[in-house]
């Protein structure tokens, strides 16, 4: 199958408190097709302390030309220093939920 536009999953962990708003508004702003949010646990260093959060992964599915204004809406809105903000490809998939996150991530 051959992708109309080059498809994306953006990452990003957020407190509990913060993944719901930041995912509806990816969404509301057509930024995103889906968000799924998902509970982890993080385990990291930060300024030279090791640290264990509980954290929500977000996962959402865009088109890669909609990349830069995920990544600046979740930056302006992200409560971290230094947010976890990363991009993969999605080479192949459904095609109906590919026309799908399409035709919502229109303006």
């Amino acid at each position: 199958m051959v992708l109309k536009k080059e498809i994306i999953a953006v990452f990003s962990t957020a407190p509990p408190d913060k993944s719901e708003s930041l995912a509806r508004m990816l969404v509301d702003k057509r930024l995103a097709a889906c968000v799924n949010i998902v509970p982890v646990c993080s385990y990291y260093r930060w300024k030279g302390e090791f640290c264990k959060e509980p954290e929500h992964l977000l996962i959402a599915k865009t088109t890669k030309e909609k990349s830069g204004e995920v990544i600046a809406a979740l930056k302006a809105l992200h409560p971290y220093e230094v947010p976890e903000i990363i991009t993969l490809p999605v080479t192949d998939g459904y095609p109906p939920y590919l026309e799908w996150m399409y035709q919502e991530t229109q303006r």
